[in-house]
């Protein structure tokens, strides 16, 4: 367990850098991380290279034994470099290429940005691929699937759709391009989908510009990771992700690199509405889930936020140590803060550090000081993972489709996957999320929400997972389209029908309104946004519809297929019926759950096989009191508890 920092000398004068690393060694900071953005201050001049500052900001950090992550700092190419190629830089949506100052302008498909940008990194790799220091490498920042519309890119894409389909009357086909009097009578005739708002336009052409842009972005990875392997083939390397509007195949992205490395912002100002799924939980356990494996958080939470938005309110206390650990409990292995000392200078001056403009350490460092102290002691968990019974199907395919088909008012495919994670995490539960064609063997239970997109290896997955005895959860909106983006002609859920044991012969999408539903026992819940009439054909009703024209027809179904059961929620409800969906389940394929946590509250278990280490968060602005089945000592303390009562964003450890 690392805690660490984001660190940023080339913007400080060079008599704070022993200062900062002094008290960061102090502190207890393990790691910093470097030169993200520093490609002018390494390469002034095109072929004229300067490493002494990075010579002398290293050697400092030896010295006081604090492992360094080493970034390639392609995200922010030189001005002399687009001066010189001004071809490198993005072309908008708009057809004009995007005005120079910000970060993140190059296009990762350029030939020539290509060129430079494996030279620096080669630069790079000479000069530090040995240095024992260095902990890890950090490709670029934040990619995303970028929506570059130069001419490199158009041939690409072209280039691209030609591979995938042979020939033009294929692409006609597949895109259906008799649409509208579309059809292409040449490959130079294809535009990606920027002119209009992505809904107006041709689904098929949309999906497959998305997973262009992916691949783009996969093939630019593998690029400098060559470059990085030819120096040193056994250091860790990774890059930062987020949730953007661009969202690239995180399973793709990842797939060559050593680790997942998240940057992580929980939310400061907790919402009062209860439906709220505001929790980190899911953002973490996602990036747990990308590789199946522990992960790094590469920038966290730690002060004030605001840059292009007005400022935050500050963190409450016990939220720089408490959204830490939780990211800890979910399987985040080290955590880089972001950022040690908040910028006085630039567009991120006001998305604070640990330590203010001031320079002076005040409430927020004290409390990292104190996290460090924290994590110190839990050398114990060094060793320990999350095994989950749960898994949840996320498909980036499914993603892009229904973002740009939106199906009605208010649905969001992220917030059907959140709904039901919360649900099982008032529970107790560990839950893993991960791809659709990932082994799902090792579950008791799988949820499949909305597979909307068909994928021959994900559907021949789930059939694989209940045949043998597992527990799946289909929704609403399965099975609607084929490979391509294209309706399929056939009754919902077209390719589950059969394991489902019923089909759907009408739906309602009904937006903001709201129907109720009952289920087997009498109760009633309040369902939303859409409604799929369900007819059995070999399952039976868990739930019925309790009004409008269909009231008494199906709304959720179970259904035994070989030897396991397939359920079906034909529409969306509140947190109340998946908080009663997920007991059921529980109870019904043997997993244990944990009654009576306040709300809020969230409990995450780490084993090393031998050994259990339980973490209760208290994720509210309420003090709450836990009793314990029995007494249970205490990590962070060092004594056995009955009883645990948790401050606002408390974290507390104990061993099973």
């Amino acid at each position: 367990m690392k805690i660490g920092v984001d660190y940023y000398p080339e913007q400080w004068d060079k008599s704070l850098w022993l200062k900062d690393a002094e008290l960061m060694a102090k502190t207890g900071v393990k790691a910093v991380r470097l030169a993200e953005f520093s490609w002018s201050k390494l390469e002034p001049k095109e072929g004229h290279y300067n490493f002494k500052w990075l010579d002398e900001i290293i050697e400092i950090f030896k010295r006081y034994s604090i492992g360094i992550i080493l970034c390639i700092p392609t995200n922010c190419p030189p001005l002399w470099l687009y001066q010189k190629h001004p071809e490198i830089i993005q072309v908008g949506r708009d057809g004009k290429r995007i005005q120079t100052g910000i970060r993140g302008h190059r296009c990762i498909n350029s030939s020539v940005f290509l060129k430079y940008a494996r030279n620096i990194t080669s630069q790079l790799l000479i000069r530090y691929g040995k240095e024992p220091a260095v902990i890890a490498w950090q490709i670029d920042n934040e990619l995303e699937a970028y929506q570059c519309c130069c001419n490199e890119c158009k041939e690409k894409f072209r280039l691209w759709l030609t591979d995938r389909f042979d020939n033009i009357n294929n692409i006609n086909f597949v895109f259906g391009n008799e649409v509208w009097s579309n059809e292409y009578s040449d490959v130079s005739q294809i535009e990606p989908p920027t002119a209009y708002p992505r809904e107006w336009q041709n689904p098929a052409l949309c999906l497959e510009w998305y997973r262009f842009t992916c691949n783009s972005v996969n093939e630019y990875i593998k690029d400098i990771l060559f470059e990085i392997r030819k120096e040193n083939p056994k250091i860790p390397v990774t890059t930062n992700t987020w949730f953007c509007e661009n969202t690239p195949d995180f399973y793709k992205l990842f797939d060559k690199l050593d680790f997942v490395s998240y940057d992580n912002y929980p939310p400061i100002n907790i919402p009062k509405d209860p439906e709220s799924l505001y929790s980190h939980a899911f953002h973490l356990d996602f990036m747990r889930g990308i590789k199946e494996q522990n992960f790094w958080v590469m920038e966290q939470l730690s002060g004030i936020t605001g840059s292009w938005s007005p400022m935050s309110t500050a963190p409450k206390p016990n939220m720089i140590m408490g959204y830490s650990l939780q990211a800890m409990a979910h399987g985040a292995d080290t955590v880089i803060h972001f950022r040690w000392r908040t910028a006085v200078k630039g567009a991120e001056m006001f998305w604070h550090g640990l330590i203010d403009h001031s320079n002076v350490p005040g409430r927020r460092f004290f409390e990292f000081s104190e996290l460090c102290k924290v994590v110190s002691r839990l050398d114990v968990i060094d060793t320990t993972r999350i095994v989950s019974d749960i898994a949840i199907l996320y498909s980036a395919d499914n993603d892009y489709a229904l973002r740009n088909q939106p199906q009605t008012a208010g649905y969001n495919y992220f917030d059907i996957i959140k709904t039901f994670h919360k649900a099982f995490m008032r529970y107790g539960a560990n839950v893993d999320i991960i791809s659709p064609e990932s082994d799902l063997s090792g579950y008791k239970l799988v949820i499949a929400p909305s597979m909307f997109v068909y994928k021959k290896e994900a559907v021949e997955n789930i059939y694989r997972y209940v045949i043998n005895g597992g527990t799946v959860v289909l929704t609403h909106r399965s099975g609607v389209k084929d490979g391509n983006n294209n309706c399929i002609m056939d009754k919902l859920p077209t390719v589950y029908k059969e394991l489902i044991g019923a089909e759907i012969v009408e739906y309602d999408p009904i937006g903001y309104s709201e129907n109720k539903i009952k289920d087997f026992a009498g109760n009633e819940y309040v369902c939303r946004q859409w409604c799929d009439i369900i007819q059995p054909t070999t399952a039976r009703t868990y739930a019925e519809y309790a009004d409008s024209f269909y009231s008494g027809t199906s709304a959720v179904t179970l259904n035994r297929y070989c030897s396991g059961v397939a359920y079906y929620v034909g529409t969306l409800c509140n947190s109340d019926f998946y908080e009663s969906f997920a007991s059921n389940l529980m109870k019904q394929t043997g997993i244990p759950r944990l009654k009576g946590l306040p709300v809020g509250v969230e409990v995450t278990t780490r084993t090393n096989g031998r050994d259990e280490y339980i973490f209760f968060f208290n994720n509210s602005e309420r003090e709450v009191a836990i009793p314990l089945p029995k007494s249970m000592y205490s990590i962070l303390s060092s004594v056995g508890k009955n009883k645990l009562e948790l401050k606002p964003f408390e974290m507390e450890i104990v061993r099973k």
